[in-house]
């Protein structure tokens, strides 16, 4: 009999990561039964469909539909749904992704059941604890019986923290396996087109965490230090709606940052993907879009103190800058004056991730 193997996504991160893994177990059809469980952590149609289109994944098998919620409220309505789902249909393993909310409660829910879990993307660390990822990175890693590790410094996170080495792997990054999958279908969009842009002749601009966007004044001084500093380029900003009703109920967008920067609605993975890879340079908040772009070789300007994934600093093409409008100027000057070099591609960060950890699971299930 096949090995039940289920697959918990909830956020956008996660189906970028599940793709190829669960593309990779469908090779192995008389091994593993995978189910993909969709928790509806994101549920509206830019945020969570479309990428299942676009990435060519199947429909999930189950989809918990939870919605969105404070932190504690939604983490428990995906615990109890999936504590009835894998006591009447126990899966033989778990596999969860990344940080998000779905990520610990699938794996609090299944290591309380005794079944056995495992970690994708496990070790990061960005020491910052006011981070909800950050809660959720260190609990999923103390809950899972398989980590699986994208960088070195995940290996020595989990070494200090006192993490068994025979529990942990080094695959590499999974999400470069999905951009390297569809970097050649990405060119057949017409974003830019759409947008009226040139390739390498603007920047794209990401904001999505509460710190950054919630509070009128830090949002205001980031947007216009950011159109001020990369003047005369053109500065694209795919806006989240939550981002958006900020920045028009505090008039955020004075006449000057109209006319510098250019609010689009959320895009789909093949659309951002060509966004990205045809940019002068990104600026973002985001840990999945550091590297990607350090495996595009494309500068980017991280607005946080710190990063869970530090070798896309030290090998790749990430800067930190904080808040800091003076940090941020000098960062956006420094790119515009083409002084940073562009980087290199970090150690099995090659498309092959998803078959290495596969290969792991043949030998020991």
């Amino acid at each position: 009999m096949a090995y039940k193997v289920a697959l918990v996504v909830g956020a956008r991160p996660n189906f970028m990561k599940a793709a190829p893994l669960l593309r990779e177990l469908s090779k192995f059809n008389q091994k593993y039964d995978p189910i993909l469980i969709h928790t509806g952590q994101h549920y509206d149609h830019a945020m969570s469909q479309l990428f299942f289109d676009e990435l060519d994944i199947p429909r999930p098998d189950f989809n918990l539909g939870v919605g969105s919620d404070w932190h504690g409220a939604q983490t428990a309505k995906i615990m109890i749904k999936l504590e009835d789902m894998f006591r009447n249909d126990r899966p033989d393993l778990v596999i969860v992704f990344g940080d998000v909310n779905s990520t610990v409660a699938a794996g609090l829910v299944a290591s309380k059941l005794l079944i056995k879990v495992a970690h994708v993307e496990a070790g990061l660390r960005s020491f910052d604890r006011t981070m909800p990822e950050e809660i959720n990175r260190v609990l999923t890693d103390h809950l899972s019986d398989l980590l699986f590790v994208s960088e070195p410094s995940g290996l020595e996170n989990l070494k200090r923290e006192g993490i068994e080495s025979d529990k942990v792997v080094f695959v590499g990054n999974i999400m470069i396996d999905t951009l390297i999958q569809n970097i050649e279908k990405c060119e057949k969009s017409v974003i830019l087109e759409k947008l009226s842009l040139k390739p390498r002749r603007y920047v794209a601009v990401t904001l999505h965490r509460p710190s950054n966007v919630d509070n009128p004044e830090i949002l205001r001084s980031v947007l216009g230090t950011i159109t001020s500093a990369c003047s005369p380029l053109p500065v694209v900003f795919p806006c989240h709606p939550r981002t958006r009703e900020t920045i028009k109920r505090h008039n955020i967008l004075t006449k000057k940052l109209s006319d510098s920067i250019l609010l689009v609605e959320p895009l789909g993975y093949l659309d951002f993907l060509k966004l990205q890879s045809q940019s002068f340079f990104v600026i973002t908040d985001s840990g999945g879009i550091q590297a990607e772009t350090t495996y595009l070789g494309i500068p980017c300007i991280t607005l946080r103190n710190n990063t869970e994934s530090p070798v896309t600093v030290s090998e790749g093409t990430n800067m930190l800058t904080g808040l800091d409008p003076a940090n941020i100027s000098n960062a956006i000057t420094q790119v515009m004056r083409s002084d940073r070099e562009k980087g290199s591609v970090p150690r099995f960060w090659d498309g092959k991730t998803s078959e290495r950890i596969v290969t792991y699971l043949n030998g020991i299930m």
